[in-house]
């Protein structure tokens, strides 16, 4: 019998095809209705109006996809599906079955999260072509796309890795998400770009509302280059799952431990 301890990609491979039937249980249908659900109602509001004979409304797709998508249903994607991964095996007590064979643990968080990030790529991609029912511009479609897959990536990468790092990840996840993403769009450029929004507006080609000259701390918003905000979205999601191998790696792990109490 060989005893040779797997490679990472044999690892983060395996773990993959073994968890992704997950993803088509209840957890995973509920992140396809956070997409198809604005995207659904806006396209049955549309056809409505259609058949009233009312004209359609240009600014409803930009709209959904930055009130509803980006800034809404993307986050609570990651707050949702982030703790399935390595997460519940910590606090189910069944990630030292995981760890029973040779097996290099700071792949397993990888492993782990590429079923969901697949699954719900496929859903925003689907979401972001129903958009275009209801006027969506053509021309800014593949940004739009590259935007959610992209922001996607690294957000639940980013939860991933706080979910490791607290106990409550979850809540410092949201504290994120719904009150440092809106807040820094008035500050300086450079804490503009520490935001998921600014990367997905670079990329999308357009941006959800513009800051007044006369709001408080107004400061212009900049835009980055769209292969730039691409690159930052990909490089940060890739460092933010190597540290969630690195602290996976370095967290005891046992059946009545307490690295997933409280």
């Amino acid at each position: 019998m060989s005893t040779a301890i797997p490679t990472p990609l044999t690892t983060i491979r395996a773990t993959a095809r073994g968890y992704a039937p997950r993803v088509l249980q209840g957890r995973g249908w509920v992140l396809a209705a956070l997409v198809m659900a604005p995207v659904g109602l806006s396209i049955l509001i549309f056809t409505i109006g259609q058949l009233r004979g009312l004209d359609a409304n240009p600014g409803e797709a930009l709209r959904i996809f930055h009130e509803g998508l980006v800034k809404m249903m993307l986050p609570i994607m990651a707050l949702v599906a982030a703790p399935a991964g390595i997460r519940e095996d910590l606090e189910q007590r069944t990630l030292p079955l995981l760890l029973v064979r040779p097996a290099p643990a700071w792949a397993l968080p990888l492993g782990k999260g590429l079923p969901w990030f697949a699954w719900g790529a496929a859903w925003l991609i689907l979401g972001a072509l129903g958009l275009q029912v209801v006027g969506g511009d053509p021309a800014l479609l593949p940004g739009r796309i590259l935007a959610l897959v992209g922001a996607w990536w690294g957000e639940l990468a980013l939860m991933t890795l706080v979910g490791l790092l607290f106990k409550r990840g979850t809540l410092w996840g949201a504290v994120y998400f719904f009150l440092w993403e809106p807040l820094v769009r008035v500050f300086p450029p450079f804490l503009q770009r520490l935001t998921f929004t600014h990367h997905i507006e670079s990329l999308a080609g357009s941006r959800a509302a513009e800051v007044r000259a006369h709001q408080l701390l107004a400061q212009e918003q900049v835009t980055t280059h769209p292969a730039l905000a691409l690159l930052a979205l990909l490089a940060f999601g890739a460092l933010c799952w190597a540290l969630a191998g690195w602290k996976l790696h370095r967290t005891p792990v046992g059946l009545a431990g307490s690295e997933a109490e409280g």
